[in-house]
């Protein structure tokens, strides 16, 4: 048995394995990769898999599906956006300002309940003074005399607005909006998610 491990252990046979499963492995990747922008929808930076979930999707949809968004409902009962860049393609990060503005009547329509989320490029909440890393439909943000909505990403607290700021950190980030069972407005794609746009 011991000559047997040897031979294979000297072959190459082990080394071989590793290489295939390897290369197989980031074939797979850049195969789901380019799978998920074809289905991928963006606006304003925001960018939504509308197909993931549905019973019809193929081997190929559903893995990229599980990649981009490993525990997903269908569009219909859950609208999933994320944006790693704001509305002029930039890459969000804590070393700018930025706001999203919803005009009045605007927030995501729906028929449960929405949520924007803050992110490290990762995926992981940032860990920020005030321990807060979103906002939902509950969260009493401020509205401006025409009724819109502010919402300030950034370090710093923005002097006169902290009931609508969502802590930045130094370094990438990224948002992400959920919309559950979302209002007609979103299924037929005439709602528009606001750009986040870089305030300083």
């Amino acid at each position: 048995m011991g000559s047997i491990l040897t031979w294979v252990a000297q072959s190459g046979v082990v080394q071989g394995v590793i290489i295939g499963a390897t290369l197989a492995f980031l074939t797979a990747i850049l195969v789901m990769n380019a799978a998920a922008r074809t289905i991928t929808t963006t606006v304003n930076g925001w960018s939504a898999i509308r197909r993931c979930g549905q019973p019809g999707n193929g081997v190929l949809v559903r893995a990229a599906c599980a990649k981009a968004l490993p525990i997903v409902n269908v569009f219909e009962e859950a609208a999933y956006w994320t944006a790693a860049t704001d509305g002029s393609g930039q890459t969000l990060t804590g070393r700018h300002e930025y706001l999203v503005r919803f005009p009045a009547g605007q927030l995501p329509p729906n028929d449960a309940f929405w949520s924007l989320t803050m992110t490290d490029a990762v995926g992981y909440m940032v860990k920020n003074p005030i321990n807060r890393s979103s906002f939902d439909d509950r969260s009493n943000l401020v509205r401006n005399a025409d009724g819109s909505i502010d919402i300030y990403l950034q370090q710093r607290p923005p002097a006169g607005h902290e009931q609508n700021w969502l802590p930045s950190p130094s370094g990438k980030f990224k948002l992400m909006l959920r919309v559950y069972l979302p209002g007609s407005a979103i299924l037929d794609e005439t709602y528009r998610v606001p750009p986040v746009v870089k305030a300083g």
